[in-house]
């Protein structure tokens, strides 16, 4: 998939214009190569190269020792690099968005989610799914628009616009609308919702404006956005996860069941303690290089 060129670049700094024309030249670099081979060399190039200089293997260390102190160096060391690779790996899917698709052409749905989904969508209720940055969260969407759904997004824009800028439109293309974070996005995907419409929330970042829900043993702020509104507009609520089989290729697709509606910090907590149980199993598909556990506010 070429990079959008149809329309002019919105404005950037000297030092974004400069990123963006760098990771132009990767991703043209790995779209020229067969989707297997362009998959591997974006992994290790994260992995190797691209994670250490810009700091995020430095950063994913630091969080996996406030996390798991107990763990040797060289195991925190092993998740860090798989963190990056896994990183890698997802960018240039998202951007190959076609090959992913067909990658993930026969996969099923497993977990217990996909009866409440065909009944929702066979009442006109609302959808919202919740995800994290685990695995490749993109893949769910693929196959449940290859059975028939159509799913938006409310995301958070990258801080450089030029990047974000293509980066988004791989999002807007797979399926349904996408809502940048803000007044005229959160508007936009509010009406998505209220007219029966399906969306995704990653969840997993740290939100300013949120609640203090505990996170793999330490208190995270986490935004109640996806509660409230599955709360206003009787939406269902339904985590989903893509999960990054060994050939690193591959995804298991999981469907839960939906998270019943209580207060909205109640069912941020279910989310997360859900999330948390995929992270346990699966500690090098969770992007740790966010930073997740900033400053409480309040403490």
């Amino acid at each position: 998939m070429p990079l959008p060129a149809d329309e002019p670049p919105p404005p950037g700094t000297a030092s974004e214009r400069t990123l963006d024309r760098a990771l132009r030249v990767v991703i043209g670099t790995a779209m020229a190569m067969p989707y297997a081979r362009r998959v591997a060399f974006m992994g290790a190039l994260t992995r190797g190269v691209v994670g250490p200089l810009a700091g995020y293997r430095g950063r994913a260390l630091a969080n996996l020792a406030l996390i798991h102190p107990d763990w040797p160096l060289p195991r925190r060391r092993a998740v860090a690099a798989e963190v990056l690779d896994n990183w890698g790996r997802t960018l240039i899917e998202n951007y190959s968005w076609r090959e992913l698709g067909a990658q993930l052409a026969v996969e099923p749905v497993a977990g217990g989610g996909l009866p409440h989904l065909e009944e929702a969508r066979a009442a006109g209720r609302p959808v919202i799914f919740v995800t994290g940055h685990l695995g490749n969260h993109e893949a769910p969407r693929h196959v449940l628009t290859r059975l028939g759904y159509s799913i938006g997004g409310l995301y958070r824009e990258m801080d450089n616009p030029l990047v974000n800028a293509h980066y988004a439109a791989t999002m807007a293309e797979v399926s349904g609308p996408v809502f940048p974070k803000g007044r005229r996005g959160t508007l936009g995907f509010v009406r998505h919702l209220a007219g029966g419409g399906m969306a995704t929330i990653l969840f997993d970042l740290h939100a300013y404006d949120g609640v203090p829900i505990p996170f793999l043993g330490r208190p995270a702020m986490t935004a109640t956005t996806a509660a409230d509104l599955a709360l206003r507009y009787d939406a269902l609520l339904l985590p989903y996860w893509g999960l990054r089989r060994a050939d690193g290729l591959g995804f298991d697709v999981m469907l839960e069941e939906p998270i019943p509606h209580a207060t909205p910090r109640a069912m941020m907590e279910e989310a997360t303690r859900r999330l948390e149980a995929r992270i346990a199993a699966h500690p090098g598909q969770w992007f740790w290089v966010h930073r997740r556990w900033k400053r409480v506010r309040g403490a």
